[in-house]
């Protein structure tokens, strides 16, 4: 039985008592009356104790001052006389008048015979009972109020019960509603209290295990720059789409971003990140509405993309709005691309390695055709050139027609007296006139062994340049990959070309990256050795990531070194690196060696490395790059002022 039965009970029982003694109150109420009114009787019947004469006349005497129940005289001598009227058990209809009790019987002898009567307390009798009935229906309508009261509240009440047994049911799902106040207040506020405690207490622990498991969960499956999917979540989607059983069908993407190499060259790693994230945000911009799409970061710069249940001419729409965001981040970074668009169908009679194949080289076939290009491959057929061949094809291309432009980014001398230099950039072009990703057409060249034609090509373009634009004036640095500054042949190609124009050869730098000058010292001596003999200097960018000792750094004895840029990102906090750049300036400064920051994205950087007495700075901070034609004329205008 629930409290609430309980209660109810306790009522019934209570107003069953106080009915009970109004009763017994009313009772002796008429108790009193009936014995006042059978006292007065027998001190009246005192008076006719010698009565002689009829039943009747005695009835009709007596009748005038008291009511009778019952009246019986039964005369000794003559039955004549006797005489007899009414009932000795009252004849009541009325059910509460029955209740009440009125027992004024009386037996007396007189003279002639025996009288016994029994009064009736009809008026009385009929107060009473009215009353009672009034205060019956006072105590039950009481009763019958309070219930319904009780029962509304108890209602209500179990309502909210219900309200705190649903929150509390819900919590092993872990769902947190707010509580709604109005629904428990006054004696439930404590309730609601410990509740919303409860609430917070949990939620704030399975956050906490969220959260430690999200890590688990990144570390494993998701990249922690782009918040793609990794390489190893790609794989295990590209072996569910390619199984035998697997009916899918859809569109892979792959997206290239070919400019991070240059961009974490010349601005450094944090530029570089920037810009995959950039990338990143792009891609789901545009697969906003494709809720199935799943992206993944398979290497340092390439993007998959699968596209579900999706025809390839509406995966190329779809993607062509990627290529316009492409276009225009191009437009903010001031970059020859931004990425490179290939696609392919998949469908269930697929594979993993032919996919990867298609995709890859629709990617590669987007690259020769301009900036930020897509590309759509639906199968490799065999009769066109694809992949490394169609490289190896634009490269010629490239040679044939001397398919350069240049651009040129100063580096700014720290102080007045320190020679300093513009370091010219290439940017190649293919027959349409659109630029190709730089990195991509120096490693492809590399790949086919046409890097040191590549690098004939920069040259006699640059000393073209200079020869025919007199407005062009100080030092240019020229970028020569490692394996033409090995390679004797190219050397001596250099040489000669230079020895009868050292009046150009004096103002060109020879930029060459570190790691490879150090794989063949010989070949590393000879060339810096020739490139002095006619009047040009050499400056060895990236240093700092192969260098084991300062032996080599003082036996090449370079015009410049480059410092790579992530000494330049650390040079705030990092005293490791602020103690290696003055170990290299201190060391550089005896051996009269030129030392120039890169990457410098901002004004700390920039103070603390003047503050460590580097002779030059480079970077977007310092200067962007910029066509070399238009460089000239701005330079040619300061000359004038």
């Amino acid at each position: 039985m629930t409290s609430s039965k309980y209660y109810q009970f306790f009522l019934f029982v209570l107003f069953c008592a106080i009915s009970f003694i109004t009763y017994s109150l009313n009772q002796a109420e008429l108790d009193q009356v009936n014995d006042k009114q059978l006292s007065q009787y027998n001190s009246s019947i005192v008076e006719q104790s010698a009565w002689q004469g009829t039943g009747l006349a005695l009835y009709e005497h007596l009748d005038k001052q008291f009511d009778f129940q019952f009246f019986q005289y039964i005369d000794s001598t003559d039955s004549d006389n006797s005489f007899t009227i009414g009932h000795l058990i009252a004849q009541q209809n009325d059910v509460i008048q029955q209740l009440y009790q009125t027992d004024m019987a009386s037996t007396q002898t007189l003279s002639n015979g025996r009288l016994q009567v029994k009064l009736a307390a009809t008026e009385q009798l009929a107060y009473l009972s009215n009353r009672y009935k009034i205060q019956l229906m006072l105590i039950w309508g009481s009763f019958l109020l309070i219930a319904v009261v009780s029962i509304f509240f108890g209602m209500h009440q179990s309502k909210k019960f219900k309200y705190c047994a649903k929150v509390i049911k819900e919590l092993p799902n872990l769902t947190f509603h707010t509580i709604q106040k109005s629904k428990l207040k006054g004696e439930f506020n404590l309730l609601r209290k410990t509740l919303e405690t409860c609430q917070v207490n949990l939620k704030a622990k399975v956050d906490e295990f969220n959260s430690a498991q999200e890590k688990l969960t990144r570390a494993a499956f998701q990249d922690p720059l782009t918040g793609m999917g990794t390489r190893a979540k790609f794989t295990e989607k590209l072996n569910e789409i390619c199984a035998p059983n697997s009916q899918q069908l859809g569109v892979l993407c792959i997206v290239k971003a070919t400019e991070l190499g240059p961009i974490n060259q010349v601005q450094g790693r944090e530029a570089g990140d920037k810009y995959l994230l950039r990338i990143a945000n792009d891609i789901r911009k545009t697969l906003v509405k494709s809720a199935e799409a799943l992206c993944y970061r398979t290497s340092t710069a390439d993007f998959a993309i699968i596209l579900p249940d999706v025809s390839l001419k509406d995966g190329a729409a779809t993607f062509e709005q990627l290529k316009i965001a492409f276009d225009e981040y191009q437009q903010q970074m001031g970059t020859d691309s931004i990425a490179y668009i290939g696609l392919c169908p998949y469908h269930h009679s697929s594979d993993a390695v032919s996919l990867m194949t298609l995709g890859d080289t629709a990617a590669s076939i987007a690259q020769t055709m301009g900036p930020n290009s897509i590309h759509v491959q639906q199968q490799l057929s065999g009769d066109e050139l694809f992949g490394d061949n169609r490289w190896k094809a634009s490269i010629d291309d490239i040679i044939k027609r001397k398919a350069i432009k240049f651009y040129a980014q100063p580096i700014s001398a720290s102080r007045p007296s320190v020679e300093s230099y513009r370091e010219l950039l290439s940017r190649f072009y293919n027959s349409q006139g659109k630029f190709l990703p730089t990195t991509t057409v120096i490693a492809m060249a590399e790949r086919h062994g046409m890097g040191i034609e590549l690098d004939k090509l920069v040259v006699l373009k640059t000393l073209s340049m200079m020869a025919s634009t007199p407005s062009i004036t100080g030092l240019l640095g020229i970028n020569i990959s490692t394996s033409s500054a090995n390679n004797e042949q190219f050397v001596t190609w250099l040489k000669n070309l230079l020895v009868n124009q050292r009046h150009i050869a004096a103002r060109l730098v020879f930029e060459v990256s570190e790691s490879g000058m150090q794989t063949n010292l010989t070949a590393t001596y000879h060339f810096i050795k020739e490139a002095h003999s006619v009047g040009a200097r050499v400056s060895i960018e990236r240093f700092g990531l192969g260098f084991t000792s300062f032996k080599f750094f003082k036996d090449v004895t370079p015009d410049f070194i480059k410092l790579d840029g992530s000494y330049t990102q650390g040079i705030i906090t990092d005293p490791h690196n602020q103690f290696f750049v003055k170990m290299i300036v201190d060391i550089a400064r005896k051996l009269t060696i030129r030392v120039v920051a890169t990457s410098v994205e901002n004004q700390e950087e920039k103070s603390a490395m003047e503050q460590l007495l580097v002779d030059g700075l480079q970077g977007y901070y310092i200067a962007k790059p910029n066509p070399i034609d238009a460089t000239a004329t701005r330079e040619q205008r300061e000359m004038v002022m």
